[in-house]
């Protein structure tokens, strides 16, 4: 009977010891449960925090591969761009070396030109000293031309036989003709009737009587009949060589 009642404290002591054991067991699952839905909302938040990060650096690995090739592409247009540069330049040397070339060119035919007017202006200065001052001489789009009507040199407007005074006349500018042997001469004659074939005849008397009579070289003289635009006569013109003068600009053009 005494081992019976010392047998039962000691089952109320276990019992009430498990009882206590039980509810800290629970109360550290309890404790556990929170901390691991803690752990895993943390887990989830740092998922999304690592995805999220993923997808920004995906973002900009695209956008760095985006600006490598636009970086590319930009240094190729720089370097087209520098290369055209370039040609332009060089092209652009050429044409003004071309242009400077031209202007050489040009500069020497107008002073060419220039240096015939110059001599035509000397020439006429002594064709009126030596022929008079009455004589029609002018200087007309580089040409010298020199004047004298039907009356004088035939005694009429239709006649063909050339005057004494004529003869005179033809004289002096046989004289002006070959003092100055590098010019051409063309005796143009003038008619305002619309009978070219008088005017060519009266024309051929004129270049007859400065070869045959005065010695002119036939080679320099030039006929010529045209309307004389109210204005009848005859012009002895005294004209560059215009053959010798384009065959120098050629020649020049041709050294440039």
């Amino acid at each position: 009977m005494k081992k019976q009642l010392l047998i039962l404290p000691c089952l109320l002591l276990s019992t009430l010891g498990f009882s206590q054991k039980k509810s800290e067991l629970i109360a550290q699952i309890d404790e556990l449960k929170t901390e691991i839905s803690t752990v895993q909302q943390e887990l989830a938040s740092t998922k999304r925090k690592i995805s999220s990060s993923e997808a920004k650096a995906e973002t900009l690995a695209n956008e760095n591969v985006a600006l490598r090739d636009a970086n590319q592409t930009l240094l190729q247009n720089l370097s087209s761009f520098s290369e055209l540069s370039k040609k332009n330049s060089q092209n652009v040397n050429t044409t003004l070396a071309a242009l400077g070339r031209k202007e050489k060119q040009l500069s020497n035919m107008t002073s060419m030109i220039a240096s015939n007017d110059s001599v035509a202006i000397v020439l006429l200065s002594k064709i009126k000293q030596s022929m008079g001052s009455d004589a029609k001489a002018n200087f007309v789009e580089g040409e010298i031309v020199i004047s004298n009507s039907l009356n004088t040199l035939f005694g009429a407007d239709n006649a063909s036989e050339i005057t004494e005074e004529g003869k005179a006349w033809l004289e002096k500018v046989s004289k002006v003709i070959k003092t100055n042997p590098t010019q051409k001469i063309e005796v143009e004659g003038l008619n305002i009737t619309g009978e070219f074939g008088a005017t060519f005849d009266q024309a051929t008397t004129i270049s007859k009587e400065l070869v045959e009579t005065f010695e002119v070289s036939s080679e320099r003289v030039n006929i010529s009949v045209k309307d004389g635009n109210f204005k009848e006569g005859i012009n002895i013109k005294l004209q560059p060589d215009y053959k010798s003068f384009y065959d120098s600009v050629k020649q020049n053009a041709k050294n440039k």
